[in-house]
């Protein structure tokens, strides 16, 4: 079966608008969030990491537009925007598109937006993208909650791995609106401080911004330097609860556990676990049971939400590009926030960003209606 590559990478986010910049504040321990104090959104003041509008709309421009986008847009032609071009790869009808988010162009529902309703529809998104670029090929749109992000990388190397395609180019993405925060706040949810993913002191989420890029490929030639390998993919629904997950962490368990069959490897041969960690009471509780019941609870692990927030159907995504810098670093980056362990089962969260020799890492991420999915990777470029 043929070898699948992740390679070229671009991260659009309030921590930078490429990955090495971002990479560069997550190993300084700097974060995105920021308090934001708009009642026109929310009541309370609440959290988050928001990109700059002026910003993007700078290096949005450079791309030339010929009409007008919606954010969500921008964010994503930008960020893939550098993928494209820096792969150097003809977009032929050998080449996919996938675009990863849960709620798309939401906003194009709010009222007073310049942009008709039928923009929200996630198909006109994805028409977006695809005409912006020219792609040869009709887009496919995953929106499967949180594991969206992560989700569409082992799509992509399934349809590589059967002869669909040979290269296809990854974007995330998902903004911050009014509809979102309310839906979370409702939940109770929100969290009114820094979250802080394991810790006994957390009091919620914060939800952040971002878009994402990245190149899945079955050529091993000029691959990029953080270039990682895909060994091991799986995906289960435990189907436990419309937003409430597993008590058992039956689904994510089982994710691992085939990701880790299919790659041939055993807990032993994970170096490091870049883990989704909510910093909610049941989700940072569910994943320490699912990485105990397979024996990982001695493998470092992060929460990358302390620098981001939660960024929904890009979470995945932007945290697989960092596990991918990570590894070639050689660096473990601190699961900011963390401080006292917070879940009834033993897990090591990394505290401090520290240098140790790493080969491999598991990617992992579970989301509402019981989605599970875990990747395993490899490091390509020893350094």
């Amino acid at each position: 079966m043929n070898k699948t590559y992740v390679s070229y990478n671009n991260i659009v986010s309030s921590l930078g608008f490429n990955s090495d910049v971002v990479v560069e504040n997550i190993h300084n321990e700097v974060s995105g969030l920021e308090l934001i104090d708009n009642k026109n959104v929310l009541p309370e003041p609440f959290y988050s990491a928001l990109i700059n509008s002026e910003k993007l709309e700078e290096a949005f421009q450079k791309l030339h537009p010929k009409q007008e986008y919606t954010r969500l847009e921008k964010m994503m032609i930008t960020s893939l925007s550098k993928v494209i071009s820096t792969s150097n790869i003809e977009l032929n009808d050998r080449v996919g598109l996938i675009i990863s988010t849960t709620k798309g162009n939401i906003d194009a529902l709010d009222e007073n937006n310049l942009f008709q309703k039928e923009r929200a529809y996630l198909s006109e998104l994805g028409k977006q993208i695809k005409d912006f670029f020219n792609f040869k090929n009709e887009p496919i749109l995953v929106s499967n909650a949180c594991v969206s992000g992560v989700l569409a990388i082992a799509i992509a190397k399934r349809y590589i791995q059967q002869n669909m395609y040979d290269h296809v180019f990854i974007v995330g993405g998902d903004i911050v609106t009014e509809f979102i925060l309310s839906g979370f706040n409702s939940f109770q949810a929100l969290s009114s401080k820094p979250c802080k993913p394991y810790d006994k002191n957390r009091t919620g989420i914060n939800i952040g911004e971002v878009a994402a890029s990245t190149l899945v490929t079955n050529s091993d030639i000029n691959l990029t330097k953080e270039a990682v390998e895909i060994i091991g993919e799986s995906s289960c629904n435990d189907a436990n609860h419309i937003s409430g997950p597993s008590r058992t962490g039956e689904g994510l368990y089982r994710s691992m556990n085939s990701a880790l069959t299919q790659a041939n490897l055993t807990a032993q041969d994970i170096d490091y676990i870049s883990a989704h960690g909510t910093a909610t009471m049941f989700n940072d509780e569910m994943e320490a049971i699912a990485f105990n019941r397979l024996q990982l609870q001695d493998v470092p692990l992060n929460s990358l939400k302390g620098y981001f927030g939660h960024t929904l159907g890009a979470s995945g995504l932007l945290e697989t590009i960092v596990g991918m810098h990570s590894l070639y670093n050689n660096t473990l980056y601190a699961s900011k926030g963390f401080e006292t362990l917070g879940v009834s089962k033993p897990i090591h969260v990394i505290k401090k960003t520290t240098s140790k020799e790493l080969k491999t890492f598991l990617k992992t991420a579970s989301g509402f209606g019981g989605c599970n999915t875990a990747i395993l990777f490899k490091k390509i470029n020893p350094n």
